[in-house]
């Protein structure tokens, strides 16, 4: 949707009415169990005032056709998209996960939690009344994507915030939570019934759903007309993704399976039998950060990418941006051999006679590709050694030279999608080694 359409603020305002409205009345019932539960009136008159008395002034405001002013400045917007790319975007997401990191014993205070909530919910709404944001993130196919975000975010604060509980009773002395809540419960009644009732809770929400939201039903598949964008339903977007910087069988089949190797072999890895059965961080340090990287920079922030950040012809287009399908980003993409011989060397890549044989064949093409073969090897063979004697030093000495070269191997194959990544977007490198002759490309 170009430019602003004055029919859209109609259709949005009582969408948006109802949306404050329901963000009300959920702080009106946190408060209320502040209250009476927990005795902690102050927190929740505040809470009523701030919030709940908020989001029903904002209701009413919607209600009464006022979202044109109640919307993020243009001037915002504006900056937003023109400083919104995959650079920045990796990058900062990256460092929201280490600021959170770093600072988990604050944010994972329940206020501080329930105050970001709020914010991140009035954000969405305020963003809502831009065309462009409204129409992508309303998409029945995008709005799961939607609640698996503020899901995903709950469920990461609730981990980490009963991690930051144990580590403190660990560091008095004390076992964790989970030993002391380990009572055995049994099958009937106890979880039947609970499974009931989620059962009937989630089969209500489905119904509400599907009575709510058209199902995304696209026209008949024709070979002439394909979609602009085309996308991989959203599990399959972080794949979708990687074939931007790895041909097929590198993006399709060897980093997945790579994922599924490296998921079965952490039992036989795992040196640490520390916080099985409960959580804990200060115990296991490497694994959770590796997991948190792995899980949440790896591939869902490549779903959230590939959902809302990729738009007509795979360009990349930001937030309140138009996704124009006429928008073409021209792009000089090199492989490192070009680079090497073309750029630096002023001379063009070495080529075989066309009539020679196939073993001269090969010694041309080790010849054009053998920077890429030596920072291959540098990477993969020379790089484990070192991190052995500094870095990972107490790895080896308590895995031994088998398990630590598995474990280091699965390490830099991991590290190598944000390095290509990065590669491809600072300096448009295409290929490492690029051996076209054999479809063989790295």
């Amino acid at each position: 949707m170009h430019g602003h359409d004055p029919h859209f603020y109609e259709s949005i305002q009582g969408f948006l009415g109802s949306y404050y409205l329901v963000l009300s009345i959920m702080n009106a019932v946190a408060a209320l169990y502040l209250w009476r539960r927990l005795g902690r009136w102050l927190e929740a008159a505040l809470l009523v005032v701030l919030f709940g008395g908020g989001f029903v002034v904002l209701s009413g405001i919607a209600y009464g056709g006022g979202t044109r002013v109640l919307g993020l400045p243009q001037s915002f917007k504006d900056f937003v998209n023109a400083n919104t790319g995959p650079v920045i975007y990796t990058l900062g997401t990256t460092a929201v996960l280490v600021i959170f990191f770093v600072f988990r014993r604050f944010f994972t205070k329940p206020a501080v939690a329930w105050v970001s909530l709020n914010l991140a919910l009035l954000f969405m709404g305020l963003s809502m009344t831009d065309p462009n944001f409204s129409l992508i993130v309303t998409k029945p196919d995008n709005v799961p994507i939607v609640g698996l975000i503020f899901l995903l975010g709950f469920f990461t604060w609730l981990a980490t915030y009963k991690a930051v509980l144990n580590d403190d009773r660990l560091a008095q002395g004390l076992p964790p939570l989970e030993k002391e809540d380990s009572e055995k419960v049994l099958v009937w009644p106890d979880l039947v019934y609970t499974e009931l009732i989620c059962m009937i809770a989630l089969t209500a929400l489905l119904l509400v759903w599907a009575i709510g939201l058209k199902a995304p039903l696209e026209a008949p598949a024709s070979s002439v007309k394909t979609p602009n964008p085309s996308k991989a339903p959203w599990y399959f977007l972080g794949l979708q993704e990687m074939l931007v910087y790895y041909d097929p069988w590198m993006a399709g089949v060897v980093l997945p399976s790579l994922v599924l190797v490296g998921l079965m072999a952490i039992p036989f890895l795992d040196f640490n039998k520390k916080g099985n059965g409960y959580y804990t961080i200060a115990e296991r340090p490497f694994g959770y950060i590796i997991f948190q990287l792995g899980f949440l920079e790896l591939w869902i922030t490549l779903i959230i990418l590939g959902t809302f950040l990729r738009g007509p012809n795979w360009n990349f287009f930001g937030p309140y941006e138009y996704w124009d399908p006429h928008k073409v980003l021209a792009l000089n993409n090199k492989d490192l051999s070009q680079f090497f011989w073309v750029d630096l060397l002023d001379s063009g890549l070495p080529k075989a006679p066309s009539d020679s044989g196939t073993l001269v064949q090969l010694g041309y093409i080790l010849k054009r590709e053998c920077v890429g073969f030596v920072g291959l090897a540098v990477y993969f063979v020379l790089l484990p050694p070192i991190l052995a004697m500094t870095v990972f030093r107490k790895f080896f000495a308590r895995m031994g030279f088998i398990r630590y070269m598995l474990m280091s191997n699965l390490l830099l194959f991991m590290a190598a999608l944000p390095l290509k990544m990065v590669l491809r977007w600072v300096f448009n490198l295409k290929y490492i080694v690029h051996i076209d002759e054999y479809f063989l490309n790295f």
